[in-house]
């Protein structure tokens, strides 16, 4: 372990905790609590890793003293219980090496997530509906909570979009591993002649941006327009225009919000989603200024997947960024995807990835 830099940047670490922290004395600080918490969330993630790092220097100063003190007379049991204590230890900084994996900027935030089909009809829609459960599943998983936020189902089946909220310590540092086209080979149970179909669906994951980051959206650049909430299978319609669809001009983003029967909740939540995808676009177009991305980081684009499930002829999940693979396909289609998320995690070309 290093007391500053390297994997836990200590050094950075302590420098934004003194910054954040004079934030706080500032007049007029509390006078925005959500501000306010949004800073004190950002303070105690880094004081997360400078704690965990001083209690494991503590540890391997105090082993490091019994092993100078071991000597001919130190008897079976004793070396028995230092040998424990040493593999315990080295379990914990294992541990914390991995989690000081999720250190970039934004990773210890919320994150949305969103799910759009591709062509291939009601086949994609079907897909889409199977990765929204997915990763449903892996939020319950992980103890996480998820807040649907817009949900607009097939006509015949499954779903033609679908953007959630998910909440949870470092949500979107996990999450933005799931970045990119998922491509799922099955015969289709929608064609009579059960002819096998290739089916796309673009998943893309934005972290939730707090107050304290400042992404100017003018009121001049974002169309607003409202229309009726609509639900299937006896599901509650709305009879007022509740829902909502932002257009920024500028960027051609469009979101949509209706999962409130509030028309200004769903364009509150609408404008949090905007915010966030706008701060993402930022962050890529900065990183492509500085030429960060090498031939290895493939943009998120439609024919580029990232991974793929094949449920015939053969059985097997297979992530093409790390060649990680698992043929037991219906775990993963219940949630068991943390293999391939920390494949990517580790994979040092992915390191400085947005």
């Amino acid at each position: 372990m290093t007391s500053s830099g390297g994997i836990f940047d200590l050094a950075r670490r302590t420098t934004e905790i003194a910054r954040l922290e004079k934030q706080t004395s500032r007049p007029g600080f509390w006078d925005d609590n959500r501000a306010a918490q949004a800073v004190l969330k950002e303070i105690n993630a880094h004081k997360r890793w400078v704690d965990a790092h001083a209690e494991l220097k503590t540890e391997l100063d105090d082993l490091t003293e019994l092993i100078e003190l071991t000597d001919a007379d130190t008897t079976s049991g004793e070396l028995s219980e230092l040998e424990s204590a040493l593999t315990d230890l080295a379990g914990k900084v294992d541990k914390l090496e991995f989690d000081a994996l999720l250190s970039g900027p934004d990773d210890h935030r919320n994150a949305i997530l969103t799910i759009h089909p591709g062509a291939g009809g009601t086949e994609s829609l079907d897909w889409a509906d199977m990765l929204f459960r997915m990763y449903n599943r892996w939020v319950e998983r992980r103890g996480f909570t998820a807040e649907l936020m817009d949900y607009q189902q097939g006509e015949e089946a499954g779903l033609k979009s679908a953007t959630m909220e998910i909440s949870g310590d470092y949500a979107y540092g996990f999450l933005k591993a799931e970045s990119g086209v998922h491509r799922l080979v099955r015969i289709s149970p929608f064609d009579a002649n059960s002819r096998r179909h290739t089916s796309f669906v673009s998943v893309h994951v934005y972290p939730v941006v707090d107050d304290n980051i400042e992404i100017e959206i003018k009121d001049e650049d974002v169309r607003v327009d409202t229309y009726r909430a609509s639900g299937a299978g006896g599901q509650h319609v709305n009879k007022t225009s509740s829902a909502i669809r932002l257009t920024h001009e500028p960027t051609g983003i469009v979101v949509t919000c209706q999962s409130e029967r509030s028309q200004h909740r769903n364009k509150e939540a609408a404008f949090t989603v905007l915010k966030s995808r706008l701060y993402q676009l930022k962050k890529e177009e900065e990183a492509a200024k500085m030429a960060r991305f090498d031939e290895n980081k493939k943009k998120i684009e439609w024919g580029s997947q990232i991974r793929s499930y094949v449920f015939h002829p053969y059985n097997m999940v297979k992530d093409h960024r790390t060649s990680t693979e698992t043929g037991n396909v219906q775990a993963v289609m219940d949630g068991d995807i943390d293999m391939f998320i920390e494949a990517y995690l580790s994979d040092p070309q992915f390191r400085e990835d947005i």
